[in-house]
């Protein structure tokens, strides 16, 4: 129940006129343990203007505020009485309750459209002086503080997002979805211009991206053209969204454009492109914050896309490269079958130190000259000698019928440069005569190649010479020999004889079974022949590594004579 009016006007006398009541920086409103208000200070009088003495706090504050008394005064009881549920009556407050008015929960709401705390901080004479604080500043602080939370959060998994894959295409478009999830209604990324054309990426409401190319002029979009060349971004408030083009706004976008952000995507020493942010009319305006947060962003992406573009360009160069690396596929060259196989030492490089060549005469009459060498060494410095290796033979290939000599200017011209490694060769020049073939065979430092004779023999055939790369003088013997229709010549390098595996995983697979694994291949094409012998070596290995393994079969056609041939196309069989 309320106290007697006289009690209250007694308390409030009781202050004396010169303390400092009025001119706490706070408004403070005083209420008992019944609810009822006591006093209140100049600022809470003007805050709460109808916090009259005596009346209930109920009635002269906000719900919340009210709420909060009981609950404090209730407890407050409980305190002092756990056993005592009856907060009708007025017991006094203990010393220790005031001692620990720093520990007393805050109280948040309302008044007159604005949060306040409120804080209690109990009497002696049982009442509870309410301190009211605006909680306008804290709140935009924490509002703040999470926004930025946000933000960080987002960037980080925004760099995750982006850079997790080197595709420039997927790029543009996670691109476009992120900034459209979080920064604008819609998104529109742009790439520099590839001769008249613009590819763009366009995302709506952080929906799936949609790619699409133009041809346009982007000067017809403010600060667009300059951001493309990688200059600062022109702020939203010059941007006039009614003079934006059709082109540049997502199919999906509904309504029309309220504000409009251009910001370049800062690359890796060019620019990388641009992000273009749209929002509808209904839509607040881009502020700064939001234009430097959407920069932040920008980098980010960027950053991705310029990683994306360089990998593609290096793939390019890669593969343009590795074109002339890698062993050519071969055919039937001037009424002669020609056949290859070629297996790196390991499955992630496609290129090495093993390769081999077929250079086709100038005319049918003209002998084709087929090469198959090993550098020392593996991997891409090796595959770089064995290209170097390659263009200079084929720059000798108009003396190929003198082995020795190609052998010496080779050597020569690979001591003056500045690689240190070596390299064993066999050069064949290979002519078509009637139904034979005729080769002539040398060998500089590399095993001797194999004849499978129709009767089932394997004939090696004994051509030997100095490696190249290594001496300065080099020695080498030409053998030749005549392939009758059916029989195949096989030149191969150490990687298949010295494939290291077996039943106990450290047996060489050797000439030997080599030789027996090319005696059970009689009759057949030469295509067949690698394949076999590739097959046998590979089903050899105990664990898997090899060295590189490389394969070239000369075959005899088994045909009539050579105008069924056109020394291009299939013969005709004998019977």
């Amino acid at each position: 129940m309320a106290p007697p009016k006289d009690q209250i006007a007694t308390r409030t006398q009781e202050r004396p006129e010169h303390d400092l009541w009025g001119q706490a920086p706070y408004p403070v409103i005083v209420v008992d343990r019944s609810g009822a208000v006591v006093d209140r200070n100049p600022a809470a009088a003007t805050l709460l203007t109808g916090a009259a003495h005596g009346l209930p706090l109920a009635d002269a504050a906000p719900a919340w505020l009210a709420r909060a008394h009981r609950e404090f005064a209730h407890e407050e009881i409980v305190q002092e009485d756990p056993a005592r549920t009856d907060v009708t009556h007025e017991p006094v407050l203990p010393l220790a309750v005031q001692a620990a008015v720093a520990d007393r929960p805050a109280y948040r709401g309302e008044i007159g459209g604005l949060p306040f705390e409120a804080r209690p901080v109990p009497n002696g004479a049982g009442d509870v002086a309410w301190w009211l604080f605006d909680d306008s500043g804290r709140q935009l602080v924490e509002e703040e503080l999470t926004r930025e939370r946000e933000r960080t959060t987002f960037l980080a998994e925004a760099s995750n997002v982006l850079l997790a894959s080197l595709n420039t295409d997927r790029c543009m478009r996670v691109t476009a979805q992120l900034a459209s999830r979080h920064l604008a209604d819609a998104a529109v990324v742009i790439l520099p211009a590839s001769g008249r054309k613009l590819p763009l990426a366009y995302a709506v409401d952080g929906g799936a991206a949609v790619r699409r190319t133009v041809t346009e002029d982007p000067g017809l979009v403010p600060g667009l053209s300059e951001a493309l060349q990688g200059f600062p971004p022109v702020p939203s408030r010059w941007i006039d969204p009614a003079s934006l083009p059709g082109w540049l706004l997502p199919d999906d976008f509904a309504g029309p454009v309220g504000s409009a952000a251009v910001t370049p995507l800062p690359g890796h020493g060019v620019p990388a492109g641009v992000l273009v942010l749209l929002r509808g009319a209904g839509s607040a305006g881009f502020n700064e914050n939001e234009e430097v947060f959407a920069r932040l962003f920008a980098a980010r992406a960027g950053a991705a896309l310029s990683a994306a573009r360089l990998y593609a360009e290096q793939s390019d160069i890669t593969r343009t490269l590795m074109r002339d690396l890698l062993p050519p596929r071969l055919e039937r060259v001037n009424g002669v079958e020609f056949a290859g196989g070629y297996q790196p030492a390991a499955a992630r490089e496609r290129v090495g130190g093993d390769f081999y060549d077929v250079h086709p005469g100038s005319t049918p009459d003209d002998a084709s000259l087929a090469v198959l060498g090993d550098v020392c060494g593996k991997g891409l410095d090796a595959a770089v000698l064995t290209g170097k290796i390659r263009n200079t033979l084929q720059a000798l290939t108009p003396m190929s019928d003198d082995h020795p000599r190609m052998l010496r200017l080779l050597n020569g011209a690979l001591l003056n440069s500045h690689h240190t490694r070596f390299a064993t060769l066999v050069l064949a020049s290979v002519r078509r005569e009637e139904h034979r073939v005729r080769l002539s065979l040398t060998s500089a430092g590399h095993p001797a190649p194999l004849v499978i004779r129709n009767d089932g023999r394997v004939e090696e055939i004994e051509t030997h010479g100095t490696l190249v790369g290594a001496l300065p003088h080099i020695e080498a013997r030409t053998v030749e020999t005549d392939l009758m229709p059916g029989e195949t010549c096989l030149l191969y390098t150490d990687g298949v004889t010295e494939a290291r595996g077996g039943p106990l995983g450290d047996e060489l697979f050797g000439e030997e079974r080599l030789v027996r694994a090319m005696a059970e291949c009689v009759g057949m094409p030469g295509a067949a022949v690698v394949e076999r012998v590739q097959m046998l070596a590979s089903e050899w290995l105990h664990d898997g590594r090899h060295d590189d393994m490389a394969l070239v079969a000369i075959t005899a056609p088994q045909t009539t004579h050579l105008s069924a041939v056109d020394g291009h196309t299939r013969g005709r069989y004998t019977a």
